[in-house]
């Protein structure tokens, strides 16, 4: 059930157009195809705003239906997207200044995580999330979101990038890799 008024109803949605737009943006990389989701989004809440019958946040229900939105832009379009537009360098290995010992294992023990269900439910922990996220390469950043976020299966990933299996393993590793680092320096870290 929406809020008691349709202005307000409204003005909520116009207030989480900015993040849906962020959300959108990250995915498509894309300012034009990330807008066409978003205003795609929107106008479906609007039109059948009984819909949203308040077991979630509205937020979550928008992000649920732009999510719907980007994998319909992403078949449309598969021929248009251009995974590598980004100048961060991929090569990079991200293991290069791990040190492991013979045996596979860390030298160093990697920092406690604390108690990660309490973490998870924290609204800073999703902006630190967001943030190393986007800090990502362009081509990781997607790969990542389209496997993890709108939960695409590794075949369609590789069907609609033309990706071989392994070099979307290795993409994939790469990623999550980069995303621990960057939550470990801004979010796990103890203060010294």
């Amino acid at each position: 059930m929406p809020p008691q008024t349709p202005s307000e109803y409204e003005q909520q949605l116009v207030a989480l157009r900015d993040y849906l737009m962020r959300f959108a943006r990250l995915q498509l990389r894309n300012d034009a195809w990330a807008e066409d989701a978003v205003s795609e989004t929107l106008v479906a809440a609007l039109a059948k705003p009984q819909a949203f019958e308040a077991r979630s946040q509205l937020k979550t229900w928008l992000v649920g239906i732009l999510k719907h939105k980007i994998i319909d832009t992403l078949r449309q379009r598969q021929r248009e997207v251009v995974l590598d537009g980004g100048t961060d360098d991929d090569t990079a290995d991200p293991l290069d200044h791990m040190a492991f010992k013979t045996d596979g294992h860390f030298a160093e023990k990697p920092a406690e995580w604390g108690n990660p269900e309490r973490d998870m439910q924290s609204r800073q922990f999703f902006a630190v999330l967001e943030a190393c996220t986007e800090k990502l390469p362009p081509a990781q950043g997607r790969l990542f979101l389209m496997r993890e976020w709108l939960e695409l299966s590794s075949e369609d990933i590789c069907k609609e990038l033309s990706l071989t299996p392994t070099n979307l393993y290795v993409q994939l590793h790469r990623a999550r890799l980069r995303l621990r680092e960057c939550l470990e320096l801004n979010w796990f870290a103890q203060p010294t």
